[in-house]
């Protein structure tokens, strides 16, 4: 499986490929949905059952089969040393983290960087001892600057500030409670210069560092590993991740001034990396410069960063709305993140609902043509985890098992995660206040 074919396949022939296949799987889907349809249509409306099988069933079968030919295609250019390394500027944005500080700032010391760098931690008012913690590692430390707050500003400003104060050429972002795994900077340096001449910005790979906490965390894991990983491998494909997210993302400093560094909004990130993509800039993805990250451990906590993910969606299409109608193949997903709003919607108010009346023997959403999704969902997962496995085996790390948390998140998942980001799109559109939020 490692190669379909060794004969060269372009980028634009791969993104074809895909399409077809996933027209085709469409196109298959609509055929055998003609009778539930006919079906639901007389129980709900013509409309209404439209609406709720397209964004049910049809688009989300669409998008699985995309992704799945998309993976079996994507061959990731080599990534090859440097004789010598550039200068590095982080960025650490932080509030209240005085469990976590030391060993950021650690982690960094521990990657052994071969060129020059500096750390500029960057404390937002913490109300706890994280700048103690921070002055006093910089006695230890000399390349670690401290720039201080007395009052919270908010990660946006606080990054921009550090941008402003910064000597480097190259800027990595990293968040206060993130552990870089080793050779993280090299690779994703290494991955930078060797992408395309037009690459403005380079994701790292985030995993979660505190999974064995309970089920939240156990779930997410899956998520980090299979969903937003494969997610942002596809993207890179195509020439433009849709998010170089805060917890571990390196900029060309030049092209941060060029967009005004990042927008004072809730999704920060998001809304940046459109800026650079609007600019006809390339985003790219290093799969192997792998951080580690606390995730959200509570329900509550949880529910909000998705909710935050979503305004920041929905602020990524307000500031550059013209990005959808460039000629450029990751216009592609900018649309496909515009039916997300529908599925979520359709999912929250059409399958909820219809989950509930199968329970008690009514078929009307539930039936057969929904199920028929899950033979493909999971073998795209079977496919994001093959590939996934091959990455941490070259760097003798292993997959947990963690059975429950993948059980957790092929399906109950969804019941959390679709309508957080329903309420998200709500409390956008009708302008409630954001918080500081550094996922």
């Amino acid at each position: 499986m490692d190669h379909i074919s060794d004969q060269y396949i372009s980028v634009q022939k791969k993104f074809i490929y895909s399409i077809f296949i996933a027209l085709l799987w469409a196109g298959f889907s609509l055929y055998i949905a003609r009778l539930w349809f006919h079906d639901l249509s007389a129980l709900i409306g013509v409309i209404l059952a439209g609406y709720l099988i397209l964004f049910i069933a049809i688009v989300p079968g669409f998008m699985n089969a995309f992704m799945l030919a998309s993976l079996m295609l994507d061959r990731r250019p080599q990534r090859i040393h440097l004789k010598k390394y550039p200068g590095l500027s982080i960025l650490v944005a932080c509030y209240n983290e005085e469990k976590s500080i030391k060993a950021t700032i650690l982690s960094i010391q521990k990657q052994r960087y071969s060129g020059p760098l500096e750390v500029l931690v960057i404390n937002d008012g913490s109300s706890d001892q994280t700048l103690s913690i921070v002055r006093e590692l910089s006695k230890k430390f000399p390349w670690i600057k401290v720039i201080h707050n007395k009052k919270n500003q908010g990660k946006a400003l606080c990054l921009n500030q550090g941008l402003k104060a910064s000597k480097y050429k190259l800027i990595v972002t990293l968040d206060g409670d993130s552990f870089l795994f080793k050779n993280a900077l090299s690779r994703i340096v290494e991955r930078y210069k060797n992408d395309p001449p037009h690459t403005r910005a380079v994701a790292g790979a985030v995993m979660v560092r505190n999974s064995r906490d309970n089920w939240i965390t156990q779930s997410q894991e899956w998520d980090y590993f299979l969903g937003i990983a494969t997610v942002k491998r596809v993207q890179s494909l195509y020439q433009g991740t849709l998010v170089a997210q805060g917890a571990f993302s390196l900029y060309d400093k030049k092209a941060l001034l060029e967009v005004n560094g990042w927008p004072n909004t809730i999704g920060e990130d998001i809304v940046l990396t459109w800026a650079l993509l609007e600019k006809n800039y390339r985003v790219g993805y290093c799969e192997d410069g792998i951080v580690f990250t606390e995730v959200p451990n509570t329900f509550t906590a949880f529910v909000r960063q998705r909710e935050r993910w979503a305004r920041g969606m929905f602020e990524a299409f307000q500031y550059h709305p013209k990005i959808l109608f460039k000629k450029k193949l990751h216009a592609f997903f900018i649309w496909w993140d515009l039916f997300f709003p529908f599925m979520d919607f359709a999912f929250t108010f059409g399958f909820i609902p219809g989950l509930i009346a199968a329970c008690l023997g009514h078929y009307w959403i539930i039936g057969p043509m929904t199920l028929s999704l899950f033979p493909i969902a999971l073998f795209v997962n079977w496919m994001m985890h093959y590939i996934e496995r091959k990455v941490f085996n070259l760097d003798k790390l292993v997959v947990r098992k963690n059975v429950f948390g993948f059980l957790i998140y092929i399906f109950p998942y969804s019941l959390i995660v679709q309508p957080a980001a329903l309420a998200g799109y709500f409390y956008q559109i009708i302008g409630m206040k954001k918080s500081w939020g550094t996922k």
